[in-house]
């Protein structure tokens, strides 16, 4: 039986805990629809992402946060295409930060581990997802990143000068933390320089663990993302 999203979250015990970042306004997709919203394959992005983690070997709890405008929306949404995966849907605060503050405060387990996802992300990998979670488990944190293929320069006034590539990492979702210092890192005053939780925790002091993501883990934020991710999924073998 289909579920309906639920307001709150699950009284079920859980290890694993996966926050899923959905406040894009789809302004740079050049649409009136917000872009997790947008059909990718025949459904919602959000969808596709929110089956990603349901494919974790870790069953993690889904938490999806979205801007309390759009919450008929997505209900509706998920009648429509008769979606099951259970999860959890709360309000988006003013920015990406207060968003994943909302949801770190309303997950009152303890001594567990919190992934956080950008909800356009549909193609990240069940695997990585593992590895994620182990690694936060072992290291305390596991941010997915992958190596630059282009050649890197870093403009400095008007001289621009060349850096290793082999030394630069695109970072990417998700970002996985044990929930005591996610906790504690949320608990700072907001920062326009923090662009993601890594650098909400590295603001603490502590050391970021990178870990391999894949390419193929895109985020859709233009209209030819949309295509590419297409392509990718048709790639993949079918299900056994």
């Amino acid at each position: 039986m289909a579920s309906n999203p639920s307001s709150k979250i699950s009284n079920l015990k859980s290890k694993y805990y996966a926050v899923i970042v959905a406040g894009g306004s789809g302004t740079r997709m050049q649409s009136v629809l917000p872009k997790q919203f947008i059909e990718l394959n025949g459904k919602p992005v959000l969808m596709h992402t929110l089956e990603a983690f349901a494919g974790s070997t870790l069953q993690p709890q889904l938490v999806v946060v979205l801007h309390a405008s759009y919450h008929e929306l997505w209900k509706e949404l998920c009648a429509v295409h008769n979606f099951a995966i259970i999860h959890t849907l709360i309000a988006g605060g003013e920015t990406r930060f207060h968003s994943v503050k909302n949801a770190i405060d309303q997950i009152t387990d303890k001594n567990v581990l919190i992934a956080v996802h950008d909800a356009v992300r549909p193609l990240i990998s069940p695997a990585v997802i593992d590895e994620a979670y182990n690694c936060a488990e072992a290291q305390g944190s596991a941010v997915v990143a992958v190596k630059s293929r282009d050649s890197v320069r870093q403009l400095r006034g008007d001289t621009s000068q060349s850096l290793n590539r082999d030394d630069i990492y695109l970072v990417q979702t998700p970002q996985t933390f044990r929930s005591a210092l996610l906790r504690e890192a949320y608990q700072q005053p907001f920062d326009p320089k923090f662009t993601d939780d890594a650098s909400v925790v590295e603001q603490l002091g502590f050391e970021i663990q990178l870990i391999e993501g894949n390419y193929s883990n895109i985020k859709i934020t233009f209209p030819d993302d949309i295509a590419i991710a297409e392509t990718l999924i048709n790639k993949k073998p079918p299900a056994r």
